[in-house]
């Protein structure tokens, strides 16, 4: 009776082993239609997301066209004359075109080299403070101008670095030198926008870093203390290259938007003055589109920034994935 128990259980448990075989990788074992019925659930939550990109960002492209053709709101899209390439080489051949691309591309690299390492190291710093009181109040301070508004904000650069009341030209006065005028010097707009902007974002940039960073095996740490490291040395061959990853990825994206600067804070800060080195190409898209009505030339404008982004975000993308194994496909 044992015998046959005994036999009736390995038997079962081959059966099982023979069920539990693992599939052919090389095949494709269920249909997509079957994936679906089955985790239709984890399906549902694509939706929204889906929906969001198809509403707002691939069923506008149908208006591109119109960077191809002489716009007349009347006729509609579909009516309206070809005239081919005809508004970019307007663009092309105008005086202002290379003074556009000189000051949206040093705008964003300007940013791009102050405003990209700074999270970095901040992050880096954060993550060798231990927990307690002032590790909270200085995240808590760092954070805090991340959620103010882009109007809100060009205000309070606007009162601070007034040339009669502002608050940091006084102090610069009170110092015994001469404050320039910030808001109205060419010379100074890029250096403005730039160091404001890393004022209100680089706390909030700390935050992908950290999360990054607490994925890194204490162990390694003990590891490298036993074997003598200090701080600096863990901090360069255990925590940076853990985040590695994360920043190669980030400075991919960033490339991709190199030429697409938020015009709404340039647009608050721009006047007469400083529209030198003010000018970028997304204002220009928004005063000669919206303000002067050219749908057409403004279309095919802002259709060449982003043709470059794109280029860019390839090129950088390649690069990253010949020199390392981090990049975005």
């Amino acid at each position: 009776m044992r015998g046959r128990r005994l036999l009736a259980v390995i038997s079962g448990r081959r059966s099982i082993h023979r069920e539990t075989k693992p599939p052919n990788p090389g095949v494709n074992q269920t249909s997509l239609g079957k994936r679906i019925s089955v985790n239709w659930e984890l399906y549902l939550f694509l939706v929204p997301a889906l929906l969001y990109f198809l509403v707002f960002h691939y069923a506008p492209m149908y208006g591109i066209q119109i960077a191809f053709k002489n716009f007349i709101p009347s006729k509609g899209i579909m009516d309206s004359p070809w005239v081919g390439f005809d508004h970019f080489e307007r663009f092309f051949n105008s005086y202002y075109f290379w003074d556009l691309l000189w000051n949206t591309f040093s705008l964003s690299f300007y940013e791009l080299l102050i405003g990209f390492p700074l999270p970095i190291i901040l992050a880096l710093a954060f993550n060798e403070i231990r927990t307690g009181p002032f590790k909270k109040i200085v995240q808590t301070v760092t954070y805090a101008p991340h959620f103010i508004s882009v109007v809100v904000m060009a205000g309070m650069i606007i009162t601070f670095l007034s040339p009669s009341t502002g608050i940091l030209i006084q102090f610069i006065k009170w110092m015994g030198i001469d404050a320039p005028n910030f808001l109205s010097d060419p010379a100074w707009f890029k250096t403005v926008y730039v160091l404001s902007g890393v004022w209100q974002s680089t706390g909030w940039g700390t935050i992908i870093y950290l999360a990054a960073l607490s994925g890194v095996d204490p162990q390694q740490h003990e590891a490298a203390i036993v074997d003598g490291a200090s701080r600096f040395k863990r901090l360069l061959h255990i925590n940076l290259p853990a985040i590695l990853p994360t920043i190669t990825i980030l400075l991919i994206l960033n490339m991709g938007n190199i030429l697409t600067i938020g015009f709404e804070k340039i647009l608050l800060l721009q006047n007469s003055l400083n529209m030198e080195s003010s000018d970028v190409i997304s204002t220009y898209v928004y005063r000669t589109g919206l303000v002067d009505a050219q749908y057409s030339f403004s279309t095919a404008v802002g259709l060449f920034n982003s043709v470059i982004n794109v280029i860019l975000l390839v090129t950088v993308n390649r690069i990253a994935r010949r020199t390392s194994e981090n990049s975005l496909w």
